[in-house]
């Protein structure tokens, strides 16, 4: 079983969670865990960390020598699961438009809402700020997350990346923002919407890197780089 429907299940268990079980961590997963953490006497962080893991793993009667396994926490941080459970989304040729990406833009409200009405307009800034505000609730966006330049405003800088750093990126015409994933030679990995009009890995040259961020809501960054190739090299995303 995937974590994050686990953790969904878990939570329902104990009475916590009302909403859909299955594998997304988003907002009700968020408020569950605050829910089930205040009710146990834990910090109400609304993050899975260790010692919430270990409190859902109990029966919830209190049957304390009832303990379930839990599967292994994710390296991956939230908004970048929520990327990766969005892989394979892509934009419909010609006049028509994917509702799942008009969706998140409603979802945002706002002028994004009322701005953002085809899918041939670039998208990978909006799939950010859907990755981020689903799992992040609390973290200020841009002023402009459509903007994908915009994002080097966004949280904090980092001197190098780690798994799920945000990767800002110029190119002809604009820019590009996309997750990191790992890097091979004078490439990153990126994990981001628009690429080749679709979510999905590619390759994009660290040279046109122009910010690493890292929201300030989220735990400290930890790790360091890593070794991943996802095949064909990226030279324009839109």
């Amino acid at each position: 079983m995937q974590f994050d429907l686990w953790l969904n299940t878990r939570l329902r268990a104990h009475g916590a969670y009302d909403g859909v079980v299955d594998n997304v961590h988003g907002r009700a997963t968020i408020a569950a865990l605050k829910r089930f953490q205040k009710a146990d006497g834990l910090t109400p962080s609304g993050m899975a960390d260790e010692a919430t893991v270990n409190a859902l793993r109990l029966d919830p009667q209190g049957r304390a020598f009832h303990v379930l396994p839990a599967p292994r926490t994710p390296e991956e941080p939230v908004w970048m699961r929520e990327a990766r459970r969005l892989m394979g989304v892509k934009e419909i040729p010609g006049s028509a438009s994917n509702p799942t990406i008009i969706g998140w833009a409603r979802r945002l409200g706002g002028w994004v809402a009322d701005f953002y009405r085809n899918d041939d307009t670039p998208w990978c800034g909006l799939f950010l700020a859907h990755c981020i505000s689903m799992t992040l609730p609390e973290e200020k966006l841009p002023a402009n997350p459509l903007g994908a330049l915009e994002w080097n405003k966004f949280g904090i800088p980092l001197a190098t990346p780690v798994l799920g750093a945000i990767l800002v990126f110029k190119r002809p015409g604009g820019g590009h923002v996309g997750h990191y994933a790992g890097e091979d030679g004078d490439f990153y990995c990126v994990l981001g919407a628009n690429q080749s009009n679709t979510v999905k890995l590619s390759m994009i040259e660290k040279e046109r890197c122009v910010g690493i961020r890292w929201p300030k809501t989220a735990p400290a960054p930890i790790g360091g780089r890593l070794r991943a190739n996802a095949g064909g090299v990226s030279r324009n995303e839109a």
